[in-house]
């Protein structure tokens, strides 16, 4: 039996945030990624919602200095790749989804298809057997849609409590979890 698998690319495969806090931090008060310690965190830092999802698209325009969120992801993803069909499933501005592809290509990313929706929200409704996914509204949209949830240790999720969540601090974690899962049937 091979799962659906739904990656997500930002704060999972891209460390989006550096780029976003080098960018952030030059033109007002300096924030460390530790201090993001919740999804909106942007409220507690007088940053406009809109500002802050515009500034996400402008580090995508320089796609090549995103780095990974840990080595090896590659390696991983085949991985992956090796016990379903792995989707790269992603909440975006259209404009970022060409610079998406592009550093996927270049960290040679396994995958099948590449999926982009408007609003996180959205992956909830998608038929995938397990989402990877970092963001502690899209797992808890997931979880009460009846979907398996792998999340993405990040310091944004870290007060995300919900038992029906598995969560991992590296991508490779997720290879037996998903391995398990196969070989109970899920």
């Amino acid at each position: 039996m091979k799962l659906r698998i739904a990656l997500d690319v930002d704060g999972v495969l891209a460390d989006v945030i550096e780029s976003w806090l080098s960018y952030s931090n030059k033109i007002r008060p300096a924030i460390s990624k530790s201090q993001i310690s919740e999804w909106d965190f942007w409220k507690n830092h007088s940053i406009d919602k809109f500002d802050f999802y515009n500034e996400l698209s402008i580090c995508w325009k320089s796609w090549e200095s995103i780095p990974t969120t840990e080595n090896n992801i590659a390696h991983t993803t085949a991985q992956l790749s090796h016990l379903g069909t792995v989707d790269i499933v992603t909440a975006r501005d259209e404009s970022t989804h060409n610079d998406v592809k592009n550093w996927l290509k270049l960290h040679k990313i396994n995958f099948k298809n590449y999926v982009g929706v408007l609003e996180g929200i959205e992956k909830s409704r998608l038929d995938y057997d397990v989402f990877i996914d970092d963001s502690p509204l899209n797992a808890k949209s997931m979880l009460d849609e009846g979907k398996s949830v792998i999340l993405y240790s990040q310091p944004w999720n870290t007060s995300f409590e919900d038992d029906r969540a598995i969560r991992i601090h590296e991508l490779k974690n997720a290879v037996p979890i998903i391995d398990k899962m196969i070989n109970e049937g899920k």
